[in-house]
């Protein structure tokens, strides 16, 4: 049975007047904010580290964490580390089908989460989430008094002394799930003294972490981006930093820009998606506020497109400031899509960080020289690099090294140029990145074909000017259904419901057939064109029926020009 830490997000008694600040923390609304100096951090984190032992948390013990951006999350990921729990944190955007499957696959023994939260003007009930998955009345929050204990009434009574305990630096330090290809998440597992070496030192090179910078990263930290670049890198630094918990836009789109100069930020990191998203309201939002403090800019998550280059370094930075674009992942600890630094643009170059050793292969497995475009691999690990996937090694050497033995694999399409630079094309293999956010096509096609009309389904990832990829899935019904909105909308909550409202598709296009080769494989390839309405499909002459493509042609959805 998995006990449940019950967080309510009143922070006010946590005010300090102290100047040595480990976080300013923003709010969703503007007012609501916060310092917290390392101090305060540290005794919360001994309090709530005793509070855990006290719940029968031990060393080894799997404990999973649910909750929104707000210190308490930090001070429960801490308090973990410091007993030698391992800790797997859910984005809370995930839906209770998520949690739940993270939960079980980790066999985590407690959870912690929170009433609710609110982004923007929506309110996110996490408590129902992780009770029963249902959505009830907005104030009532259902309590299990077997189960479920109260985060500030088991805080009250706990000490603010508790002595780390000791680890080896191959023990495990926490779980994080990235989306598989066969659409079962991994548990990406990353150890105590690789990934804390990692972290701080790419943090303090690759951002030129100097004592006197305000740094403010607007992952969130259920992604590997926050795990190591706004809690573990910034700590391991003593930085100060901001702790953000609302959106870009809310109340208004200046929003970011009016925190940069309440804080006075100097080294500001965010994904190519918010930057396309504040783009398309002009100049004015941004121009109105002053930026004199920031010195360097950074983006993670997806590949920023020239445009976006152009007006984050132009605009937002007044072309002062260097543009530190980064590659990483969760299996890798990065910079980008999944977790910690790989290659950066340190200094404006896009050449790889100490220690990795990157190579293009062909489809043949053939190292190329020179400039060249194809599969992005590694020669030799780093400190950084995930050590397994939880419960399953088979499937870590399966996924990372079979492909092409004695190279590390990242799925990553990469091509290089005359100078030696590097430039990540995207993902290769069956994923997708909406926003940042990485996803399995086979987690979205099985949340599909789980409704009782749809006989078979496909997803794809159609480009989209805000979003970087979007979802367009195929579905073919069973016999004598007929496609409609009603049935359109129970598909697009069904995967909201099933995988996180990131996971919504776009698009759903009825099909009555799928492009397929005569041993029955889907051509996701020529999907994809269809998608775009791209008419030059390349060769087709593997396909067991052609005209399939036509009537998929003609059933493009409207909406998608």
């Amino acid at each position: 049975t998995c006990k449940c830490v019950h967080l309510f997000s009143n922070l006010d008694h946590y005010s300090t007047t102290s100047k040595d600040m480990v976080c300013f923390l923003e709010g969703n609304e503007p007012g609501d904010e916060l310092t917290v100096t390392y101090r305060e951090l540290l005794q919360m984190v001994c309090q709530f580290s005793n509070v855990l032992k006290s719940q029968g948390v031990k060393k080894g013990d799997r404990v999973s964490i649910y909750m929104p951006m707000v210190v308490e999350l930090v001070v429960a990921m801490l308090a973990c580390v410091r007993i030698g729990a391992v800790h797997s944190i859910v984005f809370a955007g995930f839906s209770a089908e998520s949690l739940c499957e993270r939960i079980m696959d980790s066999q985590c023994s407690l959870l912690i989460t929170a009433d609710g939260f609110y982004r923007g003007e929506k309110l996110i009930n996490l408590k129902h989430v992780s009770s029963s998955g249902c959505l009830c009345c907005l104030y009532q929050v259902p309590w299990n008094p077997d189960v479920d204990l109260c985060w500030h009434m088991l805080m009250k009574g706990a000490s603010d002394e508790c002595e780390p305990e000791w680890c080896e630096s191959e023990d495990p330090l926490f779980i994080l799930y990235t989306s598989g290809s066969t659409g079962k998440p991994k548990g990406v597992l990353h150890t105590v003294s690789g990934y804390m070496l990692y972290t701080a030192t790419t943090f303090k090179l690759v951002f030129d972490h100097q004592p006197d910078d305000i740094y403010w990263c607007t992952a969130d930290i259920g992604w590997i981006t926050g795990h190591s670049y706004i809690t573990y890198g910034p700590l391991a630094n003593g930085a100060t930093s901001v702790l953000f918990e609302g959106l870009p836009t809310y109340p208004d789109v200046s929003r970011m820009w009016d925190i940069v100069d309440k804080y006075h930020v100097t080294k500001f990191y965010t994904a190519p998606t918010a930057i396309r998203l504040l783009m398309k309201f002009g100049n004015e939002p941004v121009q109105k506020y002053k930026r004199k403090s920031l010195k360097v800019l950074g983006t993670v998550g997806e590949p920023i497109n020239p445009e976006a280059w152009l007006w984050y370094y132009s605009v937002v930075g007044e072309k002062r400031c260097p543009v530190v674009d980064t590659f990483w992942q969760t299996e890798t600890v990065k910079l980008n899509q999944r977790e910690m630094l790989m290659c950066s643009v340190w200094f404006l170059q896009t050449f790889p960080f100490f220690g990795v050793v990157p190579a293009i292969l062909n489809e043949s497995g053939e190292e190329l020289e020179g400039p060249s475009e194809g599969y992005l691999v590694f020669k030799q690990p780093w400190p950084g690099v995930m050590r397994t996937v939880y419960g399953n090694h088979q499937r870590f050497e399966t996924t990372y090294f079979k492909k092409f033995p004695g190279y590390y694999v990242t799925g990553d399409g990469c091509s290089r140029d005359k100078d030696g630079y590097y430039w990540i094309t995207g993902r290769i293999d069956d994923m997708l990145n909406v926003s940042g956010h990485l996803l399995s096509t086979a987690e979205v096609e099985s949340a599909l074909v789980e409704h009782k009309a749809v006989a078979e389904a496909a997803a794809v990832g159609r480009p989209h000017p805000v979003k970087g990829e979007s979802l367009y899935c195929f579905v073919t019904l069973k016999d004598g259904l007929a496609f409609n909105q009603t049935l359109e909308a129970e598909l697009k909550k069904q995967v909201r419901e099933k995988i996180g409202a990131i996971a919504t598709p776009d698009y759903i296009q009825n099909a009555p057939g799928l492009p397929k080769t005569r041993s029955g494989k889907i051509m996701r390839r020529v999907l994809r064109k269809i998608a775009c309405n791209e008419k030059d499909l390349g060769d087709i002459s593997t396909l067991a029926d052609a005209s399939v493509v036509d009537q998929l042609f003609q059933n493009r959805c409207c909406s998608a020009v």
